[in-house]
């Protein structure tokens, strides 16, 4: 598509999202496959992570082997959806910190209302990863990247599973310097602001609620 925008278009990421999109997907294999997607999407996200050396001693020589540079990456999960593909990413960046924004959706209005932020120090030296899986609106996502922000944040990457073109506009239009990695742009949203074809409420299928 564009630089703002990597589609994943990996066959194992679109066959796994095409089980997650299936109505009668059970929880557990909804979160399994959340988890596994994630992994497949953070490579990608990641891709953009600084290097410098080390000299090593490997069993025949010595070395100057790559290692990651500076400070420990960031990823912030956007509560609750986001904690499926935090899980997954955590798996392969063990050490990387951790943050937590909490944000819902006003039904009426649509518009995210703040109930939580607690988040790493120094994230103006780190790679930040926003985690959601659906950007929908898009409201809630500017919003959370509003106040990672104000906290310092200036290398920021946002991950989803699933974007709706007008969350797309709505991230492209406040905070066009935060690309956006996901494995599907969907067709559009409904008049309840969900993603179609979408999978559903993420965050109702990963924990098993309504």
């Amino acid at each position: 598509m564009d630089e703002f925008v990597t589609v994943v278009d990996h066959p194992l990421v679109q066959h796994k999202l095409t089980l997650m999109r299936e109505k009668d997907t059970s929880t557990a294999g909804f979160r399994q496959l959340l988890r596994e997607i994630s992994l497949l999407l953070a490579y990608e996200v990641t891709r953009g992570l600084e290097l410098t050396t080390k000299t090593i001693d490997t069993p025949l020589c010595k070395m100057e082997a790559p290692i990651l540079e500076g400070k420990k990456l960031a990823l912030i999960s956007i509560l609750r959806a986001g904690n499926g593909l935090l899980d997954g990413i955590l798996e392969l960046i063990p050490a990387a910190r951790v943050g937590f924004v909490g944000l819902y959706r006003d039904p009426e209005t649509l518009q995210p209302v703040q109930y939580y932020c607690k988040v790493p120090n120094m994230l103006e030296d780190r790679m930040v990863i926003v985690v959601d899986p659906m950007l929908a609106t898009g409201n809630s996502s500017v919003a959370a990247v509003d106040l990672i922000k104000a906290q310092g944040a200036k290398n920021i990457r946002f991950l989803c599973l699933l974007a709706a073109p007008e969350g797309i506009a709505r991230m492209r239009e406040a905070h066009p310097d935060v690309p956006i990695v996901t494995a599907s742009i969907d067709e559009c949203l409904n008049d309840h602001g969900y993603i179609v074809p979408g999978l559903g409420d993420a965050g109702d299928r990963m924990f098993g609620t309504k």
